[in-house]
């Protein structure tokens, strides 16, 4: 499993990477010092988990999740204990307090190494893409739905939570856009930034916005933001 730290001490660098190379299953394949740093590395090598400071000059560990289209597994490592709850709004994985103890670690990383092992066990029909046609359930609290795919509009991210949209109700889920758009057939839904998946046949128009975006309306009003990173990947995808 690759992984990337990233913290702008030198010295908990080192440590934690000389900790971290007493497991087999971890292979540190850079280090960063910052946020714009990290956002540069974790293009590149595509790590799939980092070991994240919060406390950085600049901008903090949250800040850099939240500009990531897509987030790794996420180990927080700090020595504050303040940030805990806040840093599993962020599904994290886990939280490691400094000075980081090996046993500690190697609990940490038995996380990790568990985790695709899990996922492996579960039913295979459930990895089936999710089509148009499907109908499914939606439950907020005392109220429930079953609707077909094609109706649902838009996703929206907010917290731990997903705001579903379609005909006048936006019920909320508990579940991770990331995981959510693993099951969704990108025929038909595309992931317009971190925080939107969009339906495309409720695309109604397409105009350039900041920075090499766009903005997209959708038949129900809502307007929706494509990062300038996605930009080029849905003009692809509505073309001819």
């Amino acid at each position: 499993m690759t992984a990337l730290v990233i913290d702008d001490e030198r010295l908990a660098r080192t440590e934690l990477i000389k900790l971290l190379n007493e497991h087999k299953e971890i292979e540190v394949v850079d280090e960063a010092i910052n946020v714009d740093d990290a956002i540069e590395k974790i293009n590149k090598l595509n790590p799939e988990v980092l070991f994240l400071d919060i406390q950085m000059p600049g901008k903090t560990g949250f800040e850099l999740l939240e500009q990531l289209e897509t987030v790794p597994q996420v180990v927080f490592t700090t020595a504050y204990d303040e940030f805990a709850l806040k840093a599993f709004d962020y599904n994290a994985l886990d939280y490691l307090l400094k000075p980081i103890q090996p046993e500690r670690l190697s609990d940490c990383v038995q996380k990790l190494v568990a985790k695709p092992q899990i996922a492996q066990t579960e039913d295979p029909s459930a990895k089936r893409k999710l089509v148009g046609n499907d109908q499914v359930f939606v439950k907020d609290g005392d109220k429930c739905w079953f609707v077909r795919l094609e109706d649902i509009r838009l996703f929206e991210s907010d917290g731990n939570y997903i705001k579903v949209y379609f005909q006048n109700f936006k019920p909320m889920i508990h579940k991770s856009l990331n995981a959510l758009d693993e099951r969704l057939d990108d025929r038909t839904f595309f992931r317009a930034s971190r925080k939107h998946i969009i339906n495309l046949g409720w695309v109604e128009t397409i105009e350039t916005w900041f920075n090499g975006g766009l903005l997209v309306q959708l038949k129900g009003g809502e307007k929706v933001e494509v990062s300038r990173r996605q930009a080029s990947k849905f003009k692809e995808k509505m073309s001819l």
